[in-house]
């Protein structure tokens, strides 16, 4: 991890219903080259919202995000050049069920990112390969497990070459036994020095792997800090009744 801030967030807002309901209500957070920045909370608590506001998946009520010094909400910015730069991983795969997984990885780099059909085949494989299931390649979505499909919705979104990866609770639709061969390719990708905003209930996982843990309730950051500081030593009440549900 270095210094070079790469995602800056600041006096974020998401309302709905006329300002009723504040999914985010204020939120300022950033995110540097190269961290894991995992955030935890209740559901409810504006944590999918604030990751998928990062690339304007969510459009914001109010607030900025400059990612690489661009702001982002400016109207007037191309977001989908930006988009490419995001790497995006749902809870569901959102694969193409008409596709093999190798057309599934190349698309994309073949249409936007104008790559040569060989050369985006050669690097698909190459991480297919890394995760496990080079032997896959020419399989359909329907013939993988959940897992398997949650693998190749990450190399997928690898395959366009991301700054940043965003997650959005990546294991919480897989079973149990499943849940692991997911995790650990995010952690050899954070090893490795991807930069990573995750959402997840995976309290094992963001101990281990975040720099970084924002805990969140009812749209606003309540506590944030390195693992041992939000795990060992947390100062908030919130942060502590979460904690004692879910560990």
């Amino acid at each position: 991890m270095n210094d070079k801030v790469l995602i800056q967030v600041q006096g974020l807002k998401k309302h709905y219903n006329g300002g009723e309901v504040k999914a985010l209500d204020g939120v300022n957070c950033e995110v540097r080259q190269g961290e894991v920045l995992v955030i935890i909370g209740p559901s409810g608590s504006g944590k999918s919202t604030l990751l998928r506001s990062l690339n304007l998946l969510e459009i914001p009520t109010g607030g900025t995000i400059h990612f690489d010094g661009v702001d982002i909400t400016d109207p007037k910015v191309n977001i989908n050049l930006h988009r490419q730069k995001m790497g995006m991983v749902f809870q569901h795969f959102n694969l193409f069920p008409h596709m093999t997984v190798l057309k599934n990885m190349t698309i994309a780099p073949v249409k936007l990112l104008h790559k040569p059909q060989a050369e985006a085949e050669k690097k698909a494989m190459e991480l297919l390969e890394r995760v496990g299931l080079g032997d896959r390649a020419k399989a359909y979505p329907s013939q993988l497990s959940g897992g398997q499909k949650q693998r190749v919705a990450i190399v997928r979104a690898l395959c366009m070459e991301p700054e940043v990866m965003l997650f959005d609770e990546p294991t919480s639709a897989l079973d149990p036994e499943m849940v692991g061969e997911v995790l650990d390719v995010m952690k050899t990708l954070a090893s490795e020095g991807m930069t990573m905003v995750v959402v997840t209930h995976e309290m094992g996982f963001a101990r281990e792997v975040a720099d970084r843990i924002i805990f969140m309730s009812e749209g606003v950051i309540v506590e944030e800090g390195t693992p041992e500081d939000i795990f060992e030593h947390p100062k908030e009440e919130r942060t502590k009744a979460f904690l004692s549900c879910v560990l």
